[in-house]
């Protein structure tokens, strides 16, 4: 109990005894050994450890063999301590086989969780996620309060280093309670520190500073130094980031002394990496470079630190008016990125990986503008947003390097008869490139939180009510046009061709219902065809010429309910009998009913059609982006057509529409762009996806619907034909005209 409340001398006290002669093979005996073990580790008495789990070993292995795969357990975790993962990985497997031979499932519940903290640390974190979700639900099922609180904690960690905060914050809180309740007054500390941390990166520097500071008092109840150093690099990395130079060098310097006295040997880089900024705050250029590269240099650093410091120091070299040398560190910390994210191997958490990252690829930007450099800001720009969408793609993933010298996005502006408006947001500044065949022009916008409140904003007041921004003076609509579009307006011809690169929460903001105040105020769908693309890059595929006349359709829809949450569509049918006319019943495949199953989508080889047409419900996970599903007809025990399951059939579609509500999804990670089913079909290999990005009116999209494939019947390519729909709408003069019910559908263009 001593041991799982962090009072690890106390615990050594009381053990120092050794049993009397009747016990010294006994149960006692050896978790008397494995306690000592493990309170050694948790001191960082290493070799004092290793001592006495390996006479707990000795004594379980000839005499209480049930409990020799706790001592196993225990030898697994100093090794992590020790950084010898592969002796950890055997340690951890061995006890995993021991506990099930014995039916040991208690024990077992550890190892697993076990097994995941080994996977966190060899940087392995989605894998780290599937041990540890094994673990807590065999934990909840037997009522380990201990072990749930454990395993909650370290999923939550996990998710905050794959850059998936909302997740992370929900389970930091969770293991923070959890723990409480279970007496676990050291993982309190733990979690509560890695809470703040997550408030941190999301620039939350308020709940960030006071989460942190009740963890450092925490710490220093208890007196784990570990605990202690990490809560003063946290306070240390927030007054940093809030300006308190002074702040953040006194709490770096208290880690520091404990680190250097060797009372902890974990936060060293972490502690190092901050004293380096200090003194590139206070421009000690060349103390600061030669702190980084002692973390650069050091062998078996983890990831994560080695780019970090790696990032710092160009920024340092450029702060120090030496632009080549900062250029070529900039490179090598995105190439370290890119190499770390690349050994992800579950796609949702690759397509979250870059947000923990985007704060350097933003530096190097900065960088590149600051030398005059606008174009090269761009490419590196693109590149932080086309890796996750390329892999997939029938194009070879970009180089996780930007290549200047083919890059040529007015190229690509000429191609398209486009001009290309792509946007970054940042924290102190944005920046918005207007790209047309004969021009780049770099514009200077407003900081991410002001757009940011603006944006969410607007998008509420459209998707909850059926206002009229045109009867509201000074509405957000206004206010963002101005922001966003109106500095680049004279670049812009009258009836052109816009295609957008969001970022952000620009991501699920529709750019034609902004309202352009001259001559008279009106929505810039009235001058102006929109799409929205992810990345340069990324266009660059072969455009396909596809017409309705020699074209294969797959309709899905009108499912038979299977939950009250998604009754039926009374316009379902209506809308399923307005596409499928547009097609002869020799180029139609139609699912409905009972028969518009997962399975029947997965089956249906979705291929070999130029177009697919969902007309159902449909969710968007804002924690999970690959967990966002289109709602159909229950099979087996699911009626959800997953993303993660849509990215397993390629795709040649040069349109998919998903008729349904929050088809396009509601989250988008730092640089990534489009997430949830809208993203999933794009990388699947589909050229083209129109889907909504707020639940749509049953009553209007039938009518929006059908002007649609009207339009592509006539020869429209589907921006066309999407705009001329929802104009349509606009100017019927009824209730319909209003942004409500036509604005909820994009089109995303992968080309």
């Amino acid at each position: 109990m001593l041991v799982l409340r962090s009072s690890y001398a106390e615990a050594l006290d009381l053990l120092r005894e050794a049993p009397p002669p009747a016990l010294a093979h006994s149960e006692t005996a050896v978790r008397r050994k494995t306690a000592q073990g493990i309170a050694l580790d948790f001191l960082q008495r290493f070799d004092e450890a290793q001592r006495a789990l390996s006479e707990a070993q000795q004594l379980a292995a000839a005499f209480q063999p049930d409990l020799l795969g706790d001592v196993l357990q225990a030898q697994g975790n100093l090794e992590i301590s020790r950084k010898n993962y592969p002796a950890a990985s055997a340690a951890f497997h061995q006890a995993l086989q021991l506990d099930r031979q014995r039916h040991l499932s208690n024990q077992e519940t550890n190892v697993l969780g076990s097994l995941g903290y080994l996977a966190m640390w060899e940087e392995h974190y989605d894998e780290a996620i599937g041990w540890f979700k094994e673990s807590l639900n065999r934990s909840q099922a037997v009522g380990s309060d201990y072990t749930v609180a454990k395993v909650l904690g370290n999923i939550g960690w996990n998710y905050s280093v794959v850059g998936d905060f909302e997740n992370a914050e929900d389970l930091l809180k969770q293991a923070d309670r959890a723990s409480l309740k279970a007496g676990l007054p050291g993982d309190h500390v733990k979690w509560l520190n890695a809470l703040s941390d997550v408030y941190f990166q999301q620039h939350r520097y308020d709940l960030a500073g006071s989460t942190s500071g009740e963890a450092l008092l925490q710490a220093r109840k208890i007196g784990d130094n570990r605990d202690i150093t990490s809560c003063l690099n946290s306070s240390s990395d927030i007054a940093l980031a809030t300006g308190l130079v002074d702040a953040a060098e006194k709490y770096n310097r208290e880690a520091l002394a404990i680190e250097q006295a060797g009372l902890d040997q974990f936060g060293g880089a972490s502690s190092t990496i901050i004293s380096g900024r200090i003194a590139m705050s206070r421009r000690h250029f060349r103390e600061a470079e030669e702190t980084f590269q002692k973390v650069i240099r050091a062998p078996n650093m983890e990831t994560p630190l080695r780019w970090q410091a790696q990032a710092y120091l160009a920024q340092a070299y450029a702060a120090d008016n030496l632009p080549a040398v900062a250029e070529a560190e900039f490179r090598k910390a995105i190439g370290t990125i890119e190499t770390a994210r690349a050994a992800v191997e579950r796609q949702d958490f690759r397509v979250s990986f870059l947000s923990s990252a985007f704060q350097f690829y933003t530096a190097y930007m900065d960088f590149l503008v600051s030398r005059g450099r606008s174009l090269d800001a761009l490419a590196v720009a693109d590149l932080s947003r086309s890796q996750s969408l390329a892999e997939s793609l029938s194009l070879d993933s970009p180089s996780s390097t930007p290549s200047f010298s083919r890059f040529h996005p007015r190229s690509l502006a000429a191609r398209f008869h486009s001009t290309f408006l792509f946007y970054s947001l940042g924290e102190r500044l944005s920046y918005l490139w207007v790209i047309t065949p004969q021009k780049i022009s770099l514009l200077t916008l407003p900081p991410q939180e002001e757009i940011d409140a603006l944006a969410k904003s607007y998008r509420e007041a459209l998707s909850t009510s059926p206002l009229d921004p045109l009867s509201t003076p000074g509405s957000s609509g206004g206010k963002l046009y101005s922001i966003l579009v109106q500095p680049a307006a004279k670049l812009i011809p009258r009836d052109s061709r816009v295609i957008l690169f969001p970022d952000g929460s620009l991501d699920t903001l529709n750019f034609e219902t902004l309202v352009v105040p001259a001559p008279h105020p009106h929505y810039w769908i009235e001058d102006v065809t929109l799409s929205v693309a992810d990345s340069l890059a990324l266009l660059d595929r072969p455009r396909p010429a596809t017409s309705l006349r020699n074209a294969h359709l797959l309709l899905v829809g009108d499912p038979t309910p299977a939950d009250p949450l998604f009754p039926p569509l009374p316009q379902g049918p209506a809308e399923m009998n307005i596409v499928e006319r547009y097609f002869p019943a020799s180029h139609r495949d139609v699912l409905t009913g009972s028969s518009a199953t997962p399975p029947a989508y997965l089956q249906a080889d979705p291929g070999r059609f130029q177009f697919i047409h969902f007309v159902t419900h449909g969710t968007a996970s804002r924690l999970q982006p690959l967990e966002s599903a289109i709602i159909l007809t229950l099979s087996g025990d699911s009626y959800k057509l997953y993303a993660r399951e849509i990215i397993t059939r390629p795709l040649h579609a040069f349109l998919v529409t998903i008729s349904a509500c929050n088809g396009a999804g509601n989250r988008a990670y730092a640089g990534e762009g489009l997430v949830g089913l809208s993203w999933a079909f794009l990388r699947a290999g589909a050229h083209n996806v129109i889907s909504a990005l707020w639940e749509v009116s049953d009553a209007s999209t039938p009518k929006l619907m059908d002007s649609l494939y009207r339009g592509l019947n006539r020869g429209e390519d589907p921006a066309t034909a999407l705009r001329n729909a929802k104009l349509a709408l606009l100017h019927s003069g009824g209730l319909y005209q209003k942004p409500y019910y036509w604005a909820p559908f994009q089109l995303y263009t992968g080309s």
